[in-house]
């Protein structure tokens, strides 16, 4: 069976732009997501992709070694903190199993229960 593929570029801000996907798709709508943004936001980028995602799909999230600084505990700037913090969050979160990919600044795959 042939499936269509649809690509659609939105441009602006991304909370506003997966806020509307919702509204849009509802819940469950995607097969995958990838989140590569603003690290302050990757909590919330995530828990919007969590809705927007159908069980068995999966969220891909960049960065999550973050160039090694997650585990150099001399490194308290903004970013690396916020992606401790997210990473964290990601290992207790009941709604997904997920690895981390060990390739570049790392890539967390998250599978949606």
């Amino acid at each position: 069976m042939l499936y269509a593929v649809q690509i659609v570029a939105r441009l602006g801000p991304g909370l506003e732009g997966l806020q509307q996907l919702l509204q849009e798709k509802g819940p469950d709508g995607f097969d995958f997501a990838f989140i590569d943004a603003d690290k302050g936001g990757y909590q919330a980028y995530f828990d919007l992709c969590l809705q927007l995602v159908r069980p068995g799909g999966c969220i891909a999230v960049d960065n999550v070694l973050f160039y090694g600084r997650v585990v150099d505990p001399s490194r308290d700037d903004k970013a690396t903190v916020a992606i401790r913090k997210f990473n964290e969050a990601l290992a207790a979160e009941p709604r997904v199993e997920f690895s981390v990919v060990p390739i570049g600044d790392g890539v967390a795959l998250c599978r949606k229960l």
